[in-house]
């Protein structure tokens, strides 16, 4: 016999020499693979394995060939390595068949899987039979976290289905290198180029084609890189099914927080002229501030201590709406920031601030204590009116109804004032942007701006908020010119 058996499957030996009667291979049967003594012919023939494979019940017996080698260590070896990966299953019938499945699969000449990577997908949940696709790992890897706010589940959840399993879904992740990558984030950037250009079009069906698609800037094309790196490290390190993180190789343009400018008449004649701002963060003059409050004043009387509240004391939209009744102490004119409304896509989710540094007590001054009195004076006339169908919500600014205000109608209603007062624009955050320039150039070292605002550090504070408003700065235009000494008239 030229089969020699062991307890783990069984290893052969055979060669291509043919019967010269029948033509036929003789495989097994070729007494050169012996010599004259019994041992094996060292270089005639090749050696080979068969190992049974557990199967399904409707399955007939099946057994994992392989052959090709040119000695019996290595056929061994590999032998005892595809018992090593069925061994995984640990008694698991059905995953004993997955991983059969998967060594069945295995074509003539390919490496067995590596025991590692088999085992770190069995932990992972994911499918042992099949390769693990990119798209596969990014939704089991989404499906597992756990103890993340809804608007970090639902911005990791927008970047994989809107643009990382189009784009990389169907690579297997062991396959996926760092070129992939690099060729999504191109043709990303290439696709916002297209849209850009068809909103700065000259067509109106061209425009129309885009209407409501903002172009990914920057900033969010970091957002979604994150997540890609988030996720490919955690399949290094937690579930071992990659090597190395191919997303680490990956060089984007770095992310800028824009310059906040001010709507200086030479900046208001300009997008007067052409629709255009100077940058995406603009900041009101006081003159122009003091204009829209006045607006607001004579036609939204109802949000009108809000967006007071917000310009003078940095406010965010989502502190503004969840702003509760036993936090604004007007008889101490101070209030607390503790929780705010924000939205999950459109769903108003009631949170903790985002940060130590937004817990934080705020002094009023008199003008907004006064604005705040009569918001509240004002509100319970709403409550007569409503009687026992007055909502208890708690919060301290609430619509006429008593109900709490969806964050995105305070920003519609803020454009809406905006477009009917005559302004140049800004967006509502920018009055965040308007509060800090406005006590910085009032003498508020930044320190004080820090904690208004309630940044975590202050560079953060000077990088991003504060602003030269041209009027106030224009007494020491002239203090490096008035030191030069001049002969001539």
């Amino acid at each position: 016999m030229t089969r020699v058996r062991n307890p783990e499957g069984a290893l052969t030996k055979r060669c291509t020499c043919t019967d010269p009667d029948s033509g036929k291979r003789l495989g097994s049967r070729c007494p050169k693979l012996r010599r004259p003594g019994g041992g094996w012919h060292p270089t005639h023939g090749m050696w080979g394995y068969q190992l049974e494979l557990p199967a399904r019940p409707t399955q007939a017996r099946r057994q994992l060939r392989r052959s090709g080698f040119d000695n019996r260590d290595t056929a061994s070896a590999e032998l005892r390595h595809a018992r090593t990966l069925l061994d995984l299953a640990d008694g698991d019938q059905d995953l004993a068949v997955e991983v059969a499945d998967l060594l069945h699969a295995c074509r003539p000449g390919t490496p067995l899987p590596d025991r590692d990577t088999l085992a770190a997908r069995i932990r992972a949940g994911v499918p042992a039979a099949v390769p693990t696709t990119t798209g596969d790992y990014l939704t089991t890897w989404l499906q597992g976290r756990r103890g993340l706010a809804e608007k970090t589940i639902r911005g990791y959840s927008d970047h994989i289905r809107l643009y990382l399993i189009p784009h990389l879904g169907k690579i297997p992740l062991q396959s996926l290198r760092t070129g992939h990558i690099e060729a999504m984030f191109t043709a990303i950037g290439n696709q916002q180029d297209a849209i850009r250009a068809a909103r700065a079009s000259t067509d109106p069906a061209v425009r129309a084609t885009v209407k409501g698609v903002r172009p990914m800037e920057a900033s969010s094309t970091q957002r979604l890189y994150a997540t890609l790196r988030k996720a490919l490290n955690d399949a290094v390190v937690r579930a071992k099914l990659i090597p190395a993180n191919p997303a680490l190789g990956v060089e984007l343009p770095t992310a800028k927080r824009p310059k906040a400018r001010v709507w200086t008449a030479k900046a208001v004649e300009h997008w007067q002229a052409t629709g255009k701002r100077p940058s995406p963060v603009m900041v009101w003059t006081p003159t122009q501030a003091g204009r829209f409050l006045d607006h607001t004043q004579r036609h939204d009387i109802v949000l009108y201590a809000m967006y007071l509240l917000i310009l003078h004391r940095g406010l965010r939209r989502g502190e503004a709406c969840g702003l509760r009744d036993h936090d604004v102490d007007l008889d101490s004119r101070h209030l607390t920031i503790v929780e705010q409304i924000t939205t999950v896509g459109y769903t108003p989710i009631t949170r903790p601030v985002k940060s130590d540094a937004g817990d934080r007590t705020i002094p009023l001054g008199p003008k907004t204590t006064s604005a705040l009195r009569d918001y509240i004076k004002m509100r319970r006339r709403w409550q007569t009116v409503n009687g026992d169908q007055w909502p208890d919500t708690g919060l301290f600014f609430v619509r006429p109804d008593g109900q709490p205000w969806h964050p995105q109608t305070i920003s519609d209603r803020f454009d809406h004032l905006i477009a009917t007062s005559g302004l140049p624009p800004v967006r509502l955050h920018d009055l965040r942007h308007c509060a800090a320039s406005y006590l910085r150039h009032g003498g508020a070292d930044m320190k004080e701006v820090q904690e208004t605002l309630g940044h975590s550090t202050l560079g953060l504070t000077s990088d991003t908020y504060t602003s030269i408003i041209l009027d106030l700065e224009r007494g020491n235009a002239d203090a490096a010119a008035d030191l030069i000494p001049r002969n001539a008239a």
